[in-house]
């Protein structure tokens, strides 16, 4: 199957895939350009040394500037952390494109705040902007794969909320080369290290000005009784009138969910108190997210600069250029990822391959630092010969991961749960996200202090290497299953033979109905012979 191909569920007009479908996806990735772009520039900016001076960092001690550095970067997570759960409530209650509207204001005065930070007022501006900001993005987190995911047609729903993905790494290709430009052109100023916290309000400038243009989810209005409203916007998005054959049927399968999902805001919770299943299916989600965290991607991402300068890197440009090197492998390796691995590779081996080749590659890093110890040649900050090796193993260990655990958790939570517990599932998958992301940025800084650097090194490639067996024992393959069958998929044990079963069930289920089909066809083709005598037994048949 191509890149562009398109596995449709029925005969789909081509006026469906259209620029407005498209469109409201790219506006509600600016959301996740939000995201990534605050995860990759905080660790790069409080490492130049016009922050570092104008906060008297460099008259602490080690233990001391490791925690303010700590705070400042996982108040953010916290923040994330809250504004997840909160966009439960607000997509419920306000609507997608309401609740992507409150949280990118909150963002924005988050930002703003940021830039009365100075010296001379202390850290406190710069700890409640981030805990804004925070708000914002895990609020955002939450509802835009929904909303995408609501507009999208079938066949192109994986590609269109990939988006999303993309676009966290393309504001984090900004956000690591951020900080070398200014290093390199902006003298040490305030300036220097202020500009960084402003260029946040493009992104989110450009999300607000997209959801004044961008449709609320038909989904939702058609929840929400808000009939009218919910075809005029089914039919704009699908560029289709509302007595087409294909939106007919469109709002039949919606009427459907709907009534299927219910409308109470308690009924997904009562599911979930009444179904082990789905119980254990929110295990599986939460827990992929601290197998990711595990890795050491996050502690990598806010702490580049102290990263690199543990395999040798001295000098600030080195690091900086070095950190934004990173950032342009990981966007490369996503669109890889997108084109080539997402819908063709399958899950369980892409997580198991990924988790065992980077916990190797760690292995290597942390023997690295172990033997060799942390030192540069020269100046300049070039690196030995062995310190050459130790970056090569790092981008190699990036190479395993980010095809693998950096969006395929993502992809199964949104696989893992049935309709009527799938915004529920968001919820809890993105504030798992925030959840272990706050406690590896919170706690990063003291364990280089605590189990120096290849001890650090060495517990992440632990946890990749325990992450494996995880995967392997517990973690069923969704590749191909429908939605409505993933259920099935925890009914069958050993867990690694569940997608081959209920796959083969599905086939004969097909081949079953094919030959129904057929044979209903011949009786109707009978009855027409022999005249309307027989009409009746073929009625009694299709029936």
């Amino acid at each position: 199957m191509g890149f562009l191909s398109l596995v449709e569920d029925r005969p789909t007009p081509r006026a469906v895939y259209n620029a407005r479908v498209v469109s409201c996806a790219v506006i509600a990735s600016f959301a996740s350009c939000m995201i990534g772009y605050d995860s990759a520039f905080i660790g790069t900016t409080i490492a130049l040394d016009s922050f570092v001076t104008e906060f008297h960092l460099d008259a602490l001690s080690s233990a001391r500037r490791a925690v303010i550095s700590a705070n400042i970067v996982s108040i953010y997570q916290a923040g994330a952390f809250f504004g997840a759960l909160a966009a439960f409530l607000a997509a419920h209650f306000a609507g997608r494109r309401a609740a992507l509207q409150l949280f990118v204001t909150i963002f924005i005065l988050g930002a703003g705040l940021s830039l009365g930070a100075s010296g001379a007022r202390g850290l406190g501006i710069l700890y409640a902007s981030r805990a804004l900001t925070g708000l914002g993005v895990g609020g955002a987190s939450n509802v835009t794969p929904i909303y995408i995911a609501e507009l999208a047609p079938p066949a192109a729903r994986g590609r269109l909320v990939g988006l999303y993905e993309l676009g966290w790494q393309v504001g984090g290709l900004v956000g690591f080369w951020i900080n070398y430009g200014l290093a390199l052109h902006v003298a040490p100023s305030h300036k220097q290290w202020l500009i960084p916290f402003a260029v946040q309000l493009i992104p989110a400038g450009l999300l607000a000005l997209g959801t004044l243009w961008i449709r609320e989810s038909p989904r939702w209005l058609f929840q929400r009784g808000r009939r009218a409203a919910a075809v005029a916007n089914l039919c704009w998005v699908r560029r289709l009138p509302p007595n087409d054959p294909y939106v007919v049927e469109e709002i039949t399968q919606i009427d459907a969910a709907v009534a299927d999902a219910g409308t109470s805001f308690l009924q997904p919770f009562r599911d979930v108190a009444q179904s082990r299943s789905i119980q254990w299916r929110l295990f599986l989600g939460g827990a992929l997210f601290f197998w990711q965290n595990g890795s050491g991607i996050n502690a990598i991402n806010y702490y580049s600069p102290a990263i690199f300068r543990s395999l040798g890197l001295s000098s600030q440009t080195a690091t900086f250029f070095t950190t934004g090197l990173f950032g342009v492998v990981k966007t490369t390796l996503t669109l890889l990822w997108l084109a080539l691995v997402v819908d063709t590779a399958g899950r369980r081996p892409v997580l198991i391959v990924g988790a065992l080749g980077g916990s190797a590659a760690m292995w290597a890093i942390g023997a690295y630092v172990k033997i060799v110890g942390v030192n540069t040649s020269g100046s300049g900050g070039g690196l030995s010969g062995g310190g050459v090796v130790a970056i090569f193993f790092f981008y190699l260990w990036t190479a395993f991961y980010v095809p693998s655990w950096n969006g395929t958790p993502w992809v199964l939570n949104a696989e893992l749960f049935p309709a009527r517990v799938r915004a529920l599932g968001q919820a809890s998958a993105a504030a798992n996200n925030w959840l272990w992301n706050f406690l590896v940025s919170r706690f990063t800084p003291q364990l280089f202090l605590a189990l120096h650097a290849h001890g650090v090194y060495f517990l992440f490639a632990a946890l990749m290497l325990c992450s494996a067996p995880f995967v392997w024992l517990l973690v069923p393959e969704t590749k191909g299953v429908p939605l409505e069958a993933v259920g099935r998929l925890f009914e069958v044990r050993p867990v690694r033979r569940a997608h081959a079963v209920v796959m083969t069930g599905l086939r004969a289920e097909a081949v079953g109905e094919t030959h129904m089909v057929r044979e209903v066809r011949e009786v109707r083709e009978e009855g027409s012979e022999a005249g309307t005598g027989d009409e009746e037994k073929d009625e009694s048949v299709v029936t």
